[in-house]
């Protein structure tokens, strides 16, 4: 008799707030984007955690019909309080989901959920604990500010000095986890200082391995990117990258 191969599943969690055109967009996408295929054929349930940050534009009346169907999750933000906050929530809905794997995935589009399969495949094939997107390895990426790449590269100079990682590109909102590392993961930061803390706090994490531990094996790919302008959207500034150094120093270098 042959035997019957475990469900995987997997969780996708998206940070929302005021995507209320976009929104609607991604899902379609998502949809029309299959689940990751599974090491030996092993079936994959998708679950969409949609994380609200108190939007006002209209997004949790979406999120509201979104949660009527079977794969979707939600939870409604009624107070601003960041991207990292919405993670948090996100994380946390998706272990008592009891999910194998989580992916983020923003809402506004500057990422496509076609790179899914790609950023999960380190995970899926045995070979990773947590995966890191760039946007500047072979992939093609929308043309902007120059100033924000200088920043960027920077910021990820800094934070590879401080973990000792050789990343290029700390900041893509493209992130992967196993369930273990997301066990372990304990965050604070409620904006996008969520980002470099991630990095940090995975730098030094060990986990089990038989009667000992091992470092998180983690790994790099490439993904696409239709970054938005500050007219269409865009809410990342000077201040996050000046609070992006203040966490790499901090959950470098002074927390533990």
């Amino acid at each position: 008799m042959r035997d019957t191969l475990p469900v995987m599943r997997l969780g996708v969690i998206i940070p929302v707030f005021n995507e209320r055109d976009l929104l609607p967009q991604l899902i379609e996408r998502l949809d029309a984007t299959p689940p990751p295929v599974c090491p030996r054929g092993a079936p994959c349930e998708r679950v969409i955690f949609l994380i609200d940050d108190a939007s006002t534009d209209g997004s949790q009346d979406i999120i509201n019909t979104l949660a009527q169907r079977p794969d979707v999750r939600t939870s409604l933000g009624t107070r601003n309080q960041g991207k990292g906050s919405a993670l948090r929530r996100g994380f946390a809905l998706a272990l008592g989901e009891g999910v194998d794997i989580v992916i983020v995935q923003d809402a506004d589009l500057e990422y496509d959920p076609k790179d899914h399969q790609a950023v999960l495949d380190p995970i899926l094939s045995g070979r990773g604990d947590a995966v890191i997107g760039t946007r500047f390895l072979g992939q093609s990426h929308r043309v902007l500010y120059f100033w924000h790449s200088v920043a960027n590269r920077a910021i990820t100079l800094l934070s590879n000095m401080c973990s000792n990682l050789n990343l290029s590109d700390i900041e893509c909102g493209s992130k992967a986890f196993t369930r273990d590392v997301l066990e372990r993961l304990t965050l604070r930061e409620d904006r996008f200082g969520i980002e470099p803390e991630m990095i940090a706090r995975i730098s030094r994490m060990r986990l089990p391995e038989g009667a000992s531990t091992r470092a998180v094996r983690i790994y790099e790919v490439p993904v696409s990117y239709a970054g938005r302008t500050y007219a269409e959207g865009k809410k990342i500034g000077w201040r996050d990258g000046l609070s992006a150094l203040r966490c790499i120093v901090r959950y470098n270098l002074l927390s533990r």
